[in-house]
């Protein structure tokens, strides 16, 4: 039989019994030229392109189409958006927790304060230190060096300043010569006159307590109270403790049986009993009751700025802890709510990162072994506090 050669223009008819069929991208099995597509001329198999896998697709690409990229703008998103409500779930949780704790901690009524001086700008907290020893064991009042006396003192009292010109935080000498004013009796409601008895200023708290302190400064200053807050022995060493202790630079050394201080000079941190010992010291110091406001305010100020630390504020095993040892020990005035507590908080380290001022009240002498303010000082303090204006009247 003579051999037919198949020329480029004979059709190529697959045959049909073997269940082949016409591609569709041919036109009757006829060489369209380059770019045809038959799958033919450039060697490759039937039904694949450029040697693919199945379905003619580059090997590892997706079947239903090309592999996406990650949308890591959409994930960013949703992982700040999850961020955002565990920040304010565990937000709202603080506050009502630090609410319940704080509502029955609100005993003092500061209505009952008769004769008030008007409001001036910004907003005045009395601080208190009390020496009270409620809730303590006979083995804590002895490695606190408290002794046990019944009924509680004021131990240190200071005002401060919130305003828009930066805090000042204020101390009153205990030993502040005073006068006694008219009163009315915050459990009896009895009003009891002027007697014109001079007096220190802790014992106006000894005679009918909170009220009786702050209707006391406030006839003898001039400056409206507008917040209390009160802490008492435990607390306070608690409050130390729950944070790790607080780190102090002492220029000098000290020591005071009284009190339990025994320190050296240097950086050294102080646990909750050192803490105590440190601002209840008197008896170490010529000018007693100047030096210990001083040591006071300086410690306050440490613990204040030590404790609002991201470390702190964003740690739960440290924050619960903290707040719990403050706010099962602080006695505060009816009106005082956790945002004023907060700001109060927050004024008390803006002492000491430069934005504002820390003084002792002015003196000018004194009498029967009192402190005398000097009046002139004083007013001029007022003043500058009510108007909110920059605080330059100084100690000396």
């Amino acid at each position: 039989m003579p051999h037919v050669p198949r020329g480029r223009g004979v059709p190529r008819q697959p045959p049909q019994q073997q269940g082949y069929g016409v591609p569709p991208q041919q036109s009757g099995g006829y060489d369209q030229g380059p770019g045809s597509g038959d799958g033919y001329n450039t060697g490759q198999v039937y039904g694949s392109h450029h040697g693919g896998g199945p379905g003619g697709r580059p090997p590892g690409s997706n079947a239903s189409g090309p592999v996406e990229a990650p949308n890591w703008g959409r994930r960013i998103k949703i992982g700040v958006s999850v961020l955002v409500v565990v920040v304010l779930a565990y937000s709202i949780g603080i506050y009502f927790w630090a609410d319940s704790k704080l509502t029955p901690r609100q005993e003092v009524d500061l209505s009952k304060v008769i004769d008030r001086p008007a409001e001036g700008d910004g907003t005045n907290y009395l601080i208190v230190g009390s020496d009270s020893r409620e809730g303590m064991s006979a083995a804590e009042k002895k490695e606190l060096h408290t002794g046990s006396a019944e009924g509680k003192r004021t131990d240190s009292m200071m005002i401060l300043h919130d305003g828009s010109n930066g805090p000042t935080l204020i101390s009153l000498p205990r030993d502040s010569n005073v006068t006694v004013p008219s009163f009315r009796g915050s459990e009896s409601g009895k009003l009891f006159p002027a007697e014109g008895k001079q007096e220190k200023l802790n014992a106006a708290y000894a005679v009918d307590g909170p009220t009786l302190l702050v209707r006391t400064i406030e006839a003898n200053m001039g400056l409206r109270i507008d917040h209390y807050v009160e802490i008492g022995f435990a607390g306070f060493a608690k409050i130390v403790d729950a944070i790790g202790g607080v780190e102090m630079n002492l220029p000098q050394g000290f020591k005071d049986k009284y009190s339990g201080a025994d320190f050296k000079a240097g950086k050294q941190t102080l646990n909750g009993q050192q803490a105590l010992a440190f601002v209840r010291t008197r008896h170490a110091f010529a000018a007693s009751d100047l030096e210990r406001t001083k040591n006071q305010q300086k410690f306050l100020a440490a613990l204040a700025s030590q404790t609002a630390t991201p470390g702190t504020i964003l740690n739960p095993f440290t924050l619960f802890p903290t707040m719990s040892a403050g706010l099962n020990t602080l006695i505060v005035d009816k009106d005082m709510s956790l945002t004023s507590l907060g700001s109060m908080f927050f004024a008390m380290k803006g002492v000491t990162g430069g934005d504002g001022v820390s003084m002792n009240m002015p003196i000018s002498g004194s009498v029967n072994g009192n402190l005398v303010w000097d009046k002139a000082k004083v007013k001029e303090l007022v003043n500058q506090l009510n108007n909110d204006e920059k605080v330059t009247v100084t100690s000396d």
